[in-house]
């Protein structure tokens, strides 16, 4: 096991991975920008060092920074949470060429896999249900064309080394095609230095399913159950759950084994996430894998009373996993709500501020992440999730009450928050009743934006009796 571990990252992650540490009887090591000087995984952690200006290209980005930190203060295994480095194969291979452990699977893993196209050729061949599409990289736009002409319309163009809807454009008429896959190729170039696309049928309004992973070192490699990521916006999620009311036994049990055989296709190991496209005749297709520790993985944590972090640190370690599929049980429901700071009226634009007053729910089944506290100032620099808020209980109905008196109950000064719109969505019919798809907030949002402006008036009229 290892004595002493830097955490490659900030916020909410880095403080979640930090008390796991803590609990393992670990040395943790932060790092931080000068942004971040104050910020709480920065008071936590055993120790901590500075690697650079706000901007992430010169501090949480910067490679050599970060092995120079993990030197300075005798690291020897690096966990990289989520986002910045944590998909990055040159930065795995960078930390095992300087004696420290990447704790999270190797170089050629994370650019077999992360590369999409060259992903998507692996689960044909090893038989995994993938989208109708083309087999790797498109040569052309003219040969993109050819195939979209095949396989009929819409199609979807896509980055090979997309993430977060970049790099991606919907075709829906032929004539547009051919404009649309340069869009895609410039954004995929400014975004990943890389312009290379592939070609899928576009699923309409599909479920999107995904399947936590864990592998060790021996080729054990078992599954953790799903989670339904459907409620997106823009392709980024902003409510999640598990289990999915969509998925009967003999689906879980179909689609857990296709994860399983793509994540030995790519000789996986650590925790990772194999996603899926569901569509309305219950046809599930792989869509990609990712590298890394979800933003999500508490609410698995929450029905199986895995530490997913834990694993992780164990794995990389050299130890074996400690259950089998036979002993991983799913019990209970749970529903994370991603809090953003955020204006959904003025186009979900992002509201950086100090946090004047500070108050997070508490009470049965309910689980905060967050590294918020009273006096945080929530600069402009980096992601906008400021609170992650987790309920939990034995059916998903309750799970349902528990999280609306949760975001009842919270209280954030300082900044907006998307927080009216989460509330919203735990009230509409369809949502209750499971009936949703990735399609829900483009089809409801509208309402929801007059629900919140009504929601302001009533605010401003109480104010005025008062």
């Amino acid at each position: 096991m290892f004595k002493r571990i830097l955490i490659a990252n900030r916020g909410e992650i880095a403080v979640r991975i930090i008390r796991t540490c803590i609990e393992m009887d670990l040395e943790t090591v932060a790092v931080y920008s000068t942004a971040d000087k104050d910020a709480l995984h920065v008071q936590i952690a055993m120790d901590s060092i500075c690697i650079g200006p706000p901007k992430a290209s010169e501090s949480y980005l910067n490679m050599d920074a970060i092995i120079a930190a993990a030197k300075a203060t005798g690291c020897d295994a690096i966990h990289p949470g989520y986002g910045f480095l944590s998909e990055n194969a040159d930065f795995a291979d960078l930390c095992r060429e300087n004696g420290i452990e990447f704790i999270g699977p190797s170089g050629d893993v994370i650019r077999k896999l992360g590369d999409k196209s060259a992903a998507r050729s692996l689960m044909i061949r090893a038989g995994v249900p993938v989208v109708p599409g083309s087999d790797g990289a498109l040569e052309s736009a003219e040969a993109g064309k050819a195939l979209a002409d095949e396989i009929g319309y819409p199609v979807l163009i896509k980055a090979s080394a997309g993430g977060g809807g970049r790099g991606m454009r919907r075709v829906f008429e032929p004539e547009d095609f051919e404009r649309l896959y340069h869009e895609a190729e410039s954004e995929a170039v400014a975004n990943f230095g890389n312009g290379e696309l592939y070609l899928e049928k576009l699923i309409l309004s599909p479920k999107h399913i995904e399947f936590q992973i864990l592998a060790d070192k021996k080729g054990n490699i078992i599954h953790l159950g799903e989670r339904d990521c459907s409620i997106q916006r823009r392709n980024q999620k902003l409510i999640e759950e598990t289990p999915s009311k969509a998925l009967t036994a003999d689906l879980r049990k179909r689609m857990g084994e296709a994860a399983i055989k793509a994540a030995k296709a790519g000789n996986y190991t650590n925790a990772g996430t194999v996603e899926f496209v569901l569509d309305k005749n219950n046809q599930f297709y792989f869509i990609e894998m990712n590298t890394r520790v979800q933003v999500e993985h508490p609410i698995t944590e929450m029905v199986t009373g895995v530490d997913i972090i834990r694993e992780q640190i164990r794995i990389a370690s050299g130890m074996s996993l400690d259950l089998s599929q036979r002993e991983v049980k799913i019990k209970g429901h749970a529903i994370e709500c991603r809090i953003n700071a955020e204006d959904i009226m003025n186009n979900f634009r992002p509201s950086p501020g100090r946090i004047n007053f500070l108050h997070l729910p508490g009470g049965r089944g309910v689980r905060v992440d967050s590294a918020l506290f009273n006096g945080y100032e929530i600069t402009p620099y980096y992601d906008s999730l400021a609170v992650k808020l987790i309920a939990y209980s034995k059916t998903r109905l309750e799970t349902i009450r528990i999280m609306r008196e949760a975001l009842e109950e919270m209280a954030i000064d300082g900044i907006t928050t998307n927080e009216i719109l989460l509330h919203l969505i735990l009230y509409d019919p369809d949502f209750m009743r499971g009936k949703y798809d990735t399609g829900f907030i483009d089809q409801k949002l509208d309402g929801f934006i007059k629900w919140d402006s009504l929601y302001d008036r009533i605010s401003e009229r109480e104010s005025n009796d008062e």
